[in-house]
């Protein structure tokens, strides 16, 4: 349930609009989903073999720590609590409320409690209903995961079980109800052949602009963008090993946990996929309203009902994903708090033996970084404005997950990676699972991770530098915590 649970947040609603766009053809879409769906399923295959070996607290963190060095392992912790577990909170809370607006129109991005205050001439400041309701949410869940693992179990359980049953619902809505022929002949007439789709404009001058339609290149450059969307939708399937601790008969749960918490959720993704094209052709689903293509889906199918269904099913959906991902996350503040690598306080645990403090500190950023706001301009640089001339503002944190998938690409490649290297060092290790079709497929995984994370250095280099330099920020941290232990150890 945590690994299903934490999967499914509202990405798999709304990132196909632009996939579709990068890839433009039905037949490529799917093919994007069916790749980060078999990355996801040979990663979670290749983490079992370390989560079978090392059953403790902090999941990742301990597998970087023990492959390499400490360094590594708080360079992975650091950027979590900074922004991939934190920000995925954030963006996650902003969902709920976002598809909550639908139901309660008070709920909204412009009903401002603070209108946004400019702080410089990029980033400003507010405090929306929509925000409020969001913090108000990651609050919530904060508190109900400090009363204890059964409390936060219970939640977890009945959300992931709703939610797994909404897109079930879905997929079998589209595909019986909604499957028409002008939607399938749109679609599967010419399903590899791109068209519509948008270039690929590289921020290296020397480095040709592509479209998927550029030739074998520039569908390999499409496809690989593409991923982006798709494997953020797929990521957080690790975080059942951040409680590997907590979780009964480790050794065999924490492995099969993965396996069959991946396997079923992009089997949905794909099906899912599936009934979009199906029902919407493929102009629709790259065109559709805020990118909300589910919801456009259902609109074919039921009318104006159809908002209305999809938003009760994303509310529930990422209720739920956030209470995974609250969870988790703390535990990894808890493991370096015990190494000394992060604040002696979060290490504790309260009376429930739950972190807390560690629970408490992650609400706190994750919240903070729902505040700032992006100014947004246009191609020419100057302020987008709406009808009324009012400037126009995005998320941070939506920039810092921009940012951060190059990054959790690194970590993936480098943590599998440590499967070969704890083989060499610790080959008398007990392994009660070992990674599946090692060493050939924890070895395409790398590669073709490597081979997205350099095209994304190259074609989206604005959102790859940041995300490198937020990891980077660690290292000064680091040394600055080993010193304080060993300050303290000295005193």
């Amino acid at each position: 349930m945590v690994v299903a649970g934490s999967m499914i947040g509202s990405g798999v609603f709304i990132v196909s609009a632009d996939i579709a766009r990068q890839v433009g053809s039905a037949g490529w879409l799917l093919v994007v989903w069916v790749v980060s769906g078999l990355l996801t399923v040979v990663a979670a295959l290749s983490y079992g073999e370390l989560a079978a070996m090392m059953p403790e607290a902090g999941g990742q963190y301990v597998f970087l720590r023990e492959a390499y060095s400490p360094f590594w392992g708080f360079l992975y912790g650091w950027t979590l609590f900074l922004v991939i577990q934190t920000g995925t909170i954030a963006a996650v809370a902003v969902a709920f409320s976002r598809f909550l607006g639908v139901l309660v129109p008070a709920i909204s991005p412009a009903n401002w409690i603070v209108p946004p205050v400019d702080i410089s001439a990029s980033y400003a400041v507010s405090l929306s209903t929509q925000q409020l309701v969001g913090i108000l949410m990651m609050v919530l869940l904060t508190w109900t995961n400090t009363r204890g693992l059964a409390l936060a179990k219970r939640i977890q359980n009945v959300f992931t079980s709703t939610k797994t049953l909404a897109v079930m619902g879905l997929i079998v809505i589209g595909v019986v109800l909604g499957s028409n022929s002008a939607a399938i002949r749109a679609n599967f007439t010419a399903a590899w052949t791109p068209h519509g789709a948008a270039p690929i404009v590289p921020d290296f001058g020397f480095v040709a602009v592509v479209t998927a339609a550029s030739g074998l290149f520039g569908l390999v450059v499409a496809l690989c963008v593409a991923q982006v969307g798709s494997l953020f939708s797929s990521d957080a399937w690790n975080n059942i090993t951040f409680a590997g601790g907590e979780v009964k008969d480790p050794r065999r749960t924490l492995a099969l946990s993965m396996a069959a918490g991946t396997g079923l959720v992009v089997t949905l993704y794909v099906l899912a996929n599936l009934a979009y094209v199906l029902t919407l052709p493929l102009e629709a689903i790259q065109h559709a309203p805020d990118d909300r293509v589910a919801t456009a889906a259902l609109q074919t199918i039921f009318g104006g009902a159809g908002a209305v269904i999809m938003a009760v099913a994303i509310a529930i959906s990422t209720f739920g994903c956030n209470n995974g991902l609250i969870l988790a996350g703390a535990r990894v503040y808890w493991a370096m708090a015990r190494d000394g690598l992060f604040f002696r306080s979060t290490g504790r645990l309260n009376a429930n033996r739950v972190p807390a403090v560690g629970l408490v500190l992650q609400c706190v950023w994750a919240s903070l970084l729902v505040l700032p706001r992006t100014r947004l301009r246009d191609a020419a640089g100057g302020l987008v404005r709406d009808a009324a001339g009012a400037p126009q503002y995005g998320n941070v944190y939506s920039n810092l997950l921009d940012y951060v998938v190059f990054s959790v690409l690194l970590f993936y490649i480098l943590t599998i990676a440590g499967v070969f290297v704890l083989r060499r060092k610790r080959p008398d290790a007990e392994r009660p699972y070992r990674a599946f079709g090692y060493p050939v497929v924890p070895a395409l995984y790398i590669v073709v991770a490597a081979l997205i994370s350099v095209v994304l250095i190259v074609y989206k280099t604005q959102t790859t530098w940041p995300g490198l330099a937020i990891v980077l920020t660690g290292i000064p941290v680091y040394f600055g915590w080993r010193a304080v232990g060993r300050g303290r150890s000295a005193g």
